[in-house]
């Protein structure tokens, strides 16, 4: 699967900002992503902190690591 060049805390930031009120489309321009991938991140992270991706994170990655 390919990385994204944003991290969750960035993501998170995106998502505020567009529930800050700013129109999805400009919010979309100034990041340089499309409308879907704002969609998509706001119903992956909508409502998460920045220290609860981070544990959501750790979570996630922590059976992979014990294969």
């Amino acid at each position: 699967m390919r990385q994204s060049r944003f991290t969750e805390e960035q993501i998170i930031g995106v998502s505020k900002e567009g529930e800050a009120g700013l129109a999805v489309k400009e919010v979309c321009r100034n990041h340089g992503i499309c409308d879907q991938t704002y969609y998509r991140w706001k119903a992956k992270y909508g409502g998460l902190d920045v220290s609860e991706a981070r544990r959501l994170r750790s979570l996630l990655a922590g059976p992979c690591r014990l294969r």
